[in-house]
């Protein structure tokens, strides 16, 4: 290596650490764009040189295709080489789930890549629950076998994710390995548009914990029932005369936490969305992610067939689900929480400890989309949340509770 060579690259290694500092600004909203400009213009690192050169260039949208990248390959090229990865399209891919393409317990953005991709691109996800896993259930076709769920009807993946995988996280989740989207950076948007959500086996988990849920102290107690599906009638069949319409979606969906939060219990859900457990987000829906750290590293897990809003007793009817989902980017919006849409509605979400400061969260969340995308002064965007918004409790179970406002799209009218 020759001397400069050696000046350049202990250049870069030193701006890296203010690299990162200058995004958690942003991250937080305690500087802007222009701030955020002029602190990069200081550093006068390569890097920074290549992103505002690329910020000032005029937009371009390419064709959505695998796309190289900087950092590790090693997980995206072991996971291709077992067939767990492969192009199934142009721009599309399937990930299946497997010991090389999960992690138990945790969110974490220093977890390597398992795919790259250029917004646009559509990824078909193979999940697997966590329910029948846990430790205090035993190995996955001991625990099924109970319920009367034969050995063939359990999944290979989960019996090997089972073996092989560390629990390594403090929260039960299985997690997809994180999804590289090229040019996505901090203060971005991950827009995740579902397009398929298909349950992977015709059963599927209810779970109480000791010292978890609404009423810890009238159920002290662990208790799992496993629930059949007619996946022709397209329901559960909780008890005899009881039945439940199937409506899967995904309890989580990610995107990296920042850095310097480190490795995070899967349970909370938080600004990069995380096990936010909203039962909205069914096939037809758009989950709008902040964009914490470079690539987005967006993650999914934590399947449902159906759930209540509150998820009151702590899970939903827990399952294993392939998810279909197009990644697309929004550059520089700067939101500081996840937003989302349906055909019906925009979302608005509060996240906090409190139920209380979840909701006040929630009102000013929307008194700020319904200024931003209609125009309203705060005093009118208030009082048209009191009169015409629902607010409700997403889950009450996850340490981080939840509430979101249904903002009804038929309320505004076009000339």
């Amino acid at each position: 290596m020759s001397s400069s060579s050696r000046k350049r690259g202990t250049a870069r290694s030193r701006s890296k650490p203010f690299d990162a500092f200058i995004e958690e600004l942003s991250r937080l909203a305690l500087i802007g764009p222009e701030e955020r400009a002029f602190l990069a213009r200081g550093l006068k690192s390569p890097e920074v040189r290549d992103f505002l050169a690329a910020d000032e260039a005029p937009p371009t949208r390419t064709k959505p295709t695998a796309a190289a990248g900087s950092g590790s390959d090693a997980l995206a090229k072991r996971a291709r080489k077992a067939g767990l990865v492969r192009q199934t399209g142009d721009g599309a891919f399937h990930v299946k789930s497997g010991p090389e393409t999960v992690h138990w317990g945790y969110l974490w953005s220093a977890a390597e890549p398992v795919l790259r991709v250029t917004p646009g691109a559509t990824v078909t996800i193979d999940t697997v629950s966590h329910e029948g896993l846990l430790e205090d259930q035993g190995d996955p076709v001991g625990f099924f076998e109970r319920f009367g769920i034969p050995k063939a009807e359990v999944l290979a993946d989960a019996v090997a994710i089972y073996a092989k995988v560390q629990h390594s996280g403090a929260g039960p989740h299985v997690v997809s390995a994180p999804i590289y989207v090229e040019g996505a950076e901090a203060g971005d948007v991950l827009a995740v548009h579902v397009l398929a959500a298909e349950p992977r086996v015709p059963y599927g988990v209810n779970s109480a914990r000791l010292g978890k849920g609404t009423l810890p102290a009238e159920f002290a107690l662990n208790r799992s029932i496993v629930i059949p599906f007619d996946m022709d009638a397209r329901v559960a069949r909780f008890a005899p005369g009881i039945e439940i319409p199937l409506k899967p979606f995904f309890g989580i969906m990610a995107t990296g936490p920042a850095l310097t939060l480190g490795k995070l219990n899967s349970a909370p859900p938080g600004p990069f969305g995380g096990n936010i457990d909203l039962n909205e987000l069914t096939v037809g829906a758009t989950l709008y992610l902040p964009v914490h750290v470079p690539g987005a590293l967006f993650m999914t897990g934590d399947g449902h067939a159906a759930q209540g809003d509150g998820e009151v007793n702590l899970t939903a009817i827990e399952t294993s689900l392939t998810g279909t989902f197009r990644l697309d980017l929004l550059k520089r919006k700067f939101w500081t929480l996840p937003r989302a849409e349906t055909a019906t509605h925009w979302i608005t979400m509060g996240l906090h400890e409190s139920l209380d400061e979840a909701m006040r969260i929630a009102v000013r969340e929307t008194v700020k989309f319904l200024g931003e995308a209609h125009g309203l002064e705060a005093a009118d965007a208030y009082a048209l949340a009191s009169v015409a918004i629902d607010f409700e409790v997403t889950q009450n179970v996850d340490g981080v509770k939840g509430i979101h406002a249904m903002i009804p799209k038929a309320i505004f009218k076009r000339a």
